[in-house]
């Protein structure tokens, strides 16, 4: 998709873009992915009303086969997964010994393989961990981005489009209330907290239903006939500038964007599709237990509206969020959203309130309370 008229690579707008191929897979072949093609709010409004297409074929894919991976991962993650079954994904955390977030991942059962993709960036630590935890367990986990790519269809008419590809009837997001503080033992069921319907694509490859859509994880080498046939059924390709303005506005933080190296699962909203509270031990599991025992994690995400009166410029991640002359939090990912303006996602400490008068280097910024 990088090759289609009117496009403009993410790394040519921004060289240090965490937006690009990983060295090890442009090595192997991984090709950069569009910010945008030629008009970025037209493009979000289409993700907004109807549905487009993403190039998010840098995103890092690992695939887990093996006989024992569904008990190995499950106790290596934040996610309940021994029930797991083929045609089902989730979502997943590693966290530090401290509880603190290490890696997220997308995840996809096909049945003989466990697929997780992962952020740009973030596949050779998430490697990593896994090889070091192998042992003697019966699984072969393995880089495959060069072998696979991600594709998202985004928008209210996402599963429609599907259809073009062969697959129809993909179930909404099945996802299980998160529980009060010091809820008993067993209140929880047994299976992940947020299930997402998998299908196998006749192309090859699966579709996975979403937060925000379809993900389609294709060979690679199927991926221009991918394109090409939702291109001729009128699906439109869109950047990822309009796929993240849409992001923010859902409030869907972005594990090495909106987080830091402090940050826990409660902090930005990640218990509810990526931890169960009753799953038993792993690694992390006594802060995440203790935080939402006590009810109040100490920093919370937020949306950010900026009033880009002193500049137009978006702030950087990680620029301070400051009240009184004091930092009290740090901007994640910023965007010029279609409707909304310039909005930012935020963690702030959980004490300052709705009406702060905030600051982001010299723009006043005000906290969303909706």
């Amino acid at each position: 998709m990088i090759d289609i008229a009117g496009v403009v690579a993410a790394e040519a707008i921004d060289e240090q873009t965490r937006d690009q191929p990983e060295p090890a897979h442009r090595a192997a072949g991984v090709r950069g992915v569009a910010a945008h093609y030629g008009d970025p709010m037209r493009e979000q409004r289409t993700l907004d009303t109807t549905v487009g297409l993403v190039d998010r074929s840098h995103r890092g894919i690992i695939a887990v086969p093996g006989e024992e991976r569904i008990g190995w991962l499950h106790t290596l993650t934040t996610q309940h997964l021994a029930t797991l079954k083929a045609g089902e994904g989730t979502e997943l955390l590693v966290l530090s010994p401290h509880g603190h977030v290490e890696q997220h991942a997308m995840v996809a059962e096909d049945g003989e393989t466990t697929w997780l993709d992962t952020e740009p960036g973030a596949t050779g630590g998430l490697l990593t961990y896994l090889e070091r935890m192998r042992f003697f367990t019966k699984v072969e986990p393995r880089d495959a981005t060069a072998e696979h790519a991600l594709l998202s269809l985004v928008g209210p008419e996402a599963t429609g489009a599907l259809g073009t590809l062969g697959v129809t009837g993909l179930a909404e997001p099945d996802a299980v209330g998160v529980p009060g503080p010091k809820f008993r033992s067993g209140e929880m069921p047994a299976r992940p907290t947020v299930r997402y319907a998998v299908a196998p694509l006749p192309i090859g490859g699966w579709a996975r239903r979403g937060p925000l859509g379809v993900d389609l994880l294709v060979p690679r080498v199927a991926m221009d006939q991918v394109v090409a046939e939702l291109r001729g059924a009128g699906v439109p390709v869109v950047g990822l500038w309009a796929y993240e303005a849409i992001r923010v506005a859902a409030r869907r933080a972005r594990v090495g964007v909106d987080t830091d190296h402090r940050t826990i699962p409660a902090d930005v909203d990640l218990i509810a599709p990526a931890v169960h509270l009753d799953k038993g031990c792993y690694r992390g599991q006594e802060t995440v237990a203790r935080v939402h025992n006590m009810g109040r994690p100490p920093r919370r995400l937020v949306l950010l509206h900026l009033d880009g009166v002193t500049t137009d410029l978006l702030p950087a991640a990680g620029t301070p969020v400051t009240l009184d002359g004091r930092a009290v939090g740090f901007v994640g990912t910023a965007v010029h959203h279609h409707e909304l303006g310039q909005v930012a996602l935020a963690v702030v400490k959980r004490n300052v309130g709705d009406d702060a008068r905030l600051l982001v280097g010299e723009t006043a910024a005000a906290i969303d309370p909706s």
